[in-house]
């Protein structure tokens, strides 16, 4: 069995980006994803372990990433390691001393008869509508509002960096549209984008991504409402077996996602450095 069959299904279906666009090799010890159109993404460009590493492994991994990863992403200067854990890890207290942020996802499952359907309808003047990433306008809207976002986010990352960060993600998702494998959707009041999200697949498993509300339009249904449709389209439409959602613990948004029938899967791990570059100014 190669270490790729084994990942949990948050790994596995992030995989279906780098997969698609990227590098993917297995090692003995480890996975090496590098994504060449972006160096910048920092979970394009990591090592995937199979298994937590040890406290004491921060200098062998931080070689292992540099010889495998680092020295193509010299413009970008972060690090970045995922691994999966089945039960509870050592802490990883001289990786947070090194500057390391140590974090776990939860990746819920969709099947085709778990939607919960009419949650939440759009309020008038809001519609629902794939985007067109091959229209630069609608791409750049995108990349617009997922900006405002991320500058109303206290963990977010620096503006003139983050804008070329999603740029290119929007490029590389409008080449898997362009494909076949999936849509970028939103909700537009008139021709404002105020809410976005992705859904990719590699065939019958279906991946949301980036899922974002302008922070002027938050707390009106307006994700409850787009999320349904999005994954109504992928069900019905794209003829999908199984949706998958990730996102933190923490985030609220889960419960937005398990009112519409996702339910929690498994936990996940990851670890960044990010570059002074990339650190918001306190």
């Amino acid at each position: 069995m190669s270490l790729q069959d084994r990942l949990s299904l948050g790994w596995r279906t992030d995989l279906i980006f780098a997969r698609f666009s990227g590098i993917i090799e297995e090692r003995g010890d480890c996975i090496v994803v590098r994504t060449p159109a972006n160096p910048y993404f920092y979970w394009g460009n990591f090592l995937l372990l199979p298994a937590p590493p040890r406290d004491d492994g921060l200098a062998h991994w931080l070689q292992r990433f540099d010889e495998e990863v680092g020295r193509h992403t010299r413009e970008s200067g972060h690090v970045a390691i995922g691994f999966d854990a089945s039960r509870p890890h050592e802490p990883l207290l001289s990786w947070q001393r090194a500057g390391f942020e140590v974090f776990d996802s939860v990746a819920l499952k969709l099947e085709p008869d778990g939607l919960v359907r009419g949650l939440r309808e759009l309020p008038t003047g809001f519609h629902f509508a794939p985007l067109d990433l091959q229209d630069p306008e609608q791409l750049d809207a995108a990349v617009n509002l997922q900006c405002a976002a991320n500058a109303t986010d206290a963990s977010g990352f620096q503006a003139l960096g983050y804008r070329e960060h999603r740029f290119r993600q929007m490029q590389g998702y409008a080449a898997m549209e362009k494909a076949g494998r999936g849509h970028w959707f939103g909700v537009w009041r008139g021709g404002e984008l105020v809410a976005d999200c992705g859904l990719f697949h590699d065939g019958m498993l279906g991946r949301f991504q980036h899922v974002t509300t302008h922070p002027a339009w938050r707390r009106r249904g307006l994700c409850t409402a787009m999320v349904e449709a999005a994954c109504l389209f992928g069900l019905e439409q794209q003829e999908l077996e199984l949706l998958v959602m990730c996102a933190y613990p923490a985030d609220a948004a889960i419960g937005i996602y398990e009112s519409l029938g996702f339910e929690a899967d498994c936990r996940y791990w990851g670890m960044q450095r990010r570059p002074t570059r990339d650190q918001r100014a306190a």
